[in-house]
């Protein structure tokens, strides 16, 4: 329109600015420093000092804790099975044994109580025998001269009644030739630890109370002969 000056700026025009309108502006998104160079943003973490060692040794200390709590949480641990725990997740042996140390100390980690009731509960609940059991123990890094004690609980006597009833609650479902029958029980109880001659009397026992079949299968079984056969030492 004549006589009237045309509006120039941003968003009306898009012809370049005249040389000396305005000063440019920096891009968004980057600062300028005081020196005109441009600032990266990831310039302070890659600067940021690393942790001291002994602030190193406190998170490692730390988080060595937190995976101990949570294993005990699920069911109670021996210190190998932790140990184990924590080496798997990178903790130091120096660190681990410290942690661990400490938890002897105030009772959360105590393996001879761990046998005790590792003992009581696997034999009451599932009928193992000795043998199986100390097995369990050294397999969770029990040693053995703390896993005797708890063993003694289970003496000859409580073996062999515990392998009695073992085989009487199998009778009533079991089915088939007194031979085959024999021999599927001694099996089950050789599975769960007892020893050969343990077994053996175990089951013709059994059988002698069951049926006259039966019991005339068992009168011609030699238990002491067949153990030896099978080449038990514990009997």
């Amino acid at each position: 329109m004549a006589g009237r000056r045309a509006r120039t700026g941003r968003g009306w025009d898009a012809g370049p600015s005249r040389a000396g309108d305005a000063t440019p502006r920096p891009r968004r998104g980057r600062r300028v420093g005081s020196d005109g160079d441009h600032d990266d943003p990831t310039q302070g973490a890659a600067e940021a000092s690393p942790p001291s060692p002994a602030e190193a040794a406190r998170r490692e200390a730390e988080l060595a804790r937190e995976i101990c709590l949570r294993q005990l949480s699920v069911r109670p641990r021996t210190r190998a099975e932790l140990a184990t725990a924590l080496t798997r997740r990178g903790i130091s042996e120096e660190v681990a044994a410290e942690v661990l140390d400490r938890y002897d100390e105030v009772g959360m980690v105590d393996d001879a109580a761990f046998a005790r009731a590792w003992v009581s509960s696997r034999h009451s609940g599932r009928g193992l025998a000795r043998r199986a059991l100390a097995n369990e123990l050294r397999q969770r890094g029990v040693d053995q001269e703390v896993a005797a004690p708890a063993l003694d609980a289970i003496d000859e006597e409580t073996e062999a009644e515990t392998a009695r009833a073992l085989v009487d609650r199998k009778l009533r479902t079991v089915r088939g030739e007194p031979d085959a029958v024999f021999r599927r029980l001694v099996g089950m109880l050789a599975r769960k630890g007892y020893p050969a001659g343990v077994a053996i009397r175990a089951v013709k026992d059994a059988l002698a109370a069951q049926s006259a079949e039966a019991a005339e299968f068992a009168d011609r079984i030699d238990a002491d002969a067949l153990a030896e056969s099978e080449g038990d030492l514990d009997r």
